[in-house]
Parts: C-alpha cells; sequence; structure tokens
C-alpha cells in the first residue's frame, strides 16, 4: 500500500516512522510519503489561507496550493507505479470512522491524506477530486481537533495493522472489539499474561483450565458484560440473530430483554458493576 500525506506541519507524521507502521514501512510493505503543501505557494510568505466568503471567524485554506499539490502527487504516484488512489480528507462532519471502514480503505492500494487546518478546506477542492477518484471524508470523533494531522496518524495505524504481514501474528486482529467475525459488535473483555498472582489478585481459573470451549464462552460473556457496560447501544442495534442461546442468558442476567422487534432493550431496573 502507498499513503501520501499533504500537510502544512510534516513533522507531525514522524510517529509514522515507529512501531508497527515504522516496520511496515522498513519492510516495503508500506510506502509512505509526506509532503508540505507550502512547497506549491508562490508568495514570500507560503499563505496557504484566506478569510472565508461571506465572512465570519476563522481562516480556510485556499484552492491553489491544494489543488497544485495534490495534482503533482497523484502524477507522481502513478509515474511510480501505483493505482486505484483514494483521497481521504478528515474532517469532524464525516462519516464515523470504525473497523469497518479501516477494513475498507485497507483493501485500497494508495491512499491520499489531506489534512486540513483552520476552518477547513475550500470545499471546491474535494468537489473537483471526486470527479477524479474516490473522496472518503472522515470523522475520527464527534470533537474538533487544531488540525486533521492526529486523524491521519488514527487511521494510519488501524488500516496498515489490517495489511497482510504486518502484524506477528495474523490471527491477532480477528478477536478486537468491532473485528468482524464471532464477536462482532462488541467489545473486547479483559486479558491476562503472567504472574498468575499480582499484589494479590489472580487471574480468572477459567483460563488456567485448559478447556477451549469454557475459556470462549467465558471470553464471549465478559465481552457481552463490557458492551453492556460501556456501549450499550451495540447491543441495542445489534441483529438479534448475532446472539446465540448463551448470549441471551447472559444478556439476561445483565438486564436485557428482546422487544418485540427481536432486538434487545434495557429492562426496568438494571444495576451493572
Amino acid at each position: 500500500m502507498r499513503i501520501d500525506v499533504v500537510t502544512i506541519f510534516p513533522e507531525y507524521l514522524n510517529p509514522l516512522d515507529v512501531s508497527l507502521v515504522g516496520k511496515a514501512r522498513a519492510r516495503g510493505q508500506l510506502g509512505v510519503h509526506v509532503h508540505d503543501l507550502r512547497n506549491w505557494t508562490h508568495d514570500r510568505h507560503h499563505t496557504v489561507d484566506d478569510t472565508p466568503y461571506g465572512g465570519g471567524p476563522g481562516m480556510v485554506m485556499k484552492t491553489e496550493p491544494w489543488g497544485e499539490a495534490l495534482d503533482e502527487v497523484v502524477a507522481d504516484g502513478f509515474e511510480s507505479g501505483a493505482h486505484g488512489p483514494v483521497l481521504v480528507v478528515p474532517t469532524p462532519s464525516g462519516r464515523p470512522f470504525t473497523q469497518e471502514l479501516a477494513v475498507e480503505l485497507s483493501a485500497r492500494p494508495w491512499l491520499i491524506f489531506a489534512p486540513a487546518r483552520y476552518e477547513g478546506i475550500d470545499r471546491r477542492v474535494t468537489d473537483e477530486y471526486a470527479t477524479r477518484t474516490p473522496v472518503y471524508e472522515v470523522s475520527i470523533g464527534d470533537y474538533v481537533l487544531a488540525g486533521g494531522e492526529a486523524a491521519v496518524l488514527v487511521i494510519t495505524e488501524a488500516v496498515a495493522r489490517l495489511l497482510p504481514g504486518v502484524l506477528g501474528n495474523a490471527e491477532s486482529h480477528r478477536d478486537d472489539s468491532f473485528a468482524p467475525g464471532a464477536m462482532a459488535d462488541l467489545l473486547e473483555g479483559p486479558v491476562y499474561t503472567k504472574p498468575p498472582e499480582w499484589r494479590g489478585r489472580g487471574i480468572p481459573e477459567v483460563l488456567l483450565s485448559g478447556h477451549h470451549g469454557k475459556i470462549a464462552r467465558w471470553r464471549r460473556d465478559e465481552a457481552l458484560h463490557r458492551t453492556s457496560l460501556h456501549r450499550p447501544d451495540l447491543i441495542e442495534r445489534a441483529d438479534p440473530a448475532a446472539f446465540d442461546k448463551k448470549d441471551r442468558e447472559t444478556l439476561s442476567i445483565l438486564g436485557w430483554a428482546p422487544g418485540a422487534d427481536g432486538r434487545f432493550g434495557r429492562t426496568a431496573y438494571t444495576v451493572e458493576q
């Protein structure tokens, strides 16, 4: 996979040199190219923003440097043999970033990130590139940051770890929270490692039993409990068919019951710890 990032703060992307992403780059599994947007300005102040039409606070990033930068980045990528570019624009008004979207983006061979600053990028830039290539406007949460570079780091790490060979164990991401499969739409439960006792705290005996069926059931129950406690909305909107008989028993204990449409909702007096 190839990743290009156009930004006015290239140094913000330095973390892409470390950890899993850095190792993937060193192995040639991931090509990351960071570009300084100011290289495509033509005044002595390297201006990338201007006042908004219609008035209002803040500044808006200009069309000219973004258009020239993206044109050159795309042309360079094609010359290097890349194909199938996708423009990713981090923005609080975009589509929520989920594990499902991370999987979707991990199947793309080339991502170009356009992280904005100030009040955002002149809309005409996004509209122009939407006529040439798929554009993903993506939000990493319901809050506002000073710029989109932090979102680029989040999205890149979530996507890169899904690429073949990036994780040491290919099975590692299969039981992640929100991962497709048996644990879909549930948060991952607690995990433990050695020593078996620490500061008077042990670990659940079932994990020492060697009984894979019981361990799987325990993990599923813990996932249901954690999801019920921290993200009840995931249970509320889940397909009832995703829950087997044992799941339903556990949900009942946790204070959930199926409604007329089969979906689960909270019962009247529910207390969780």
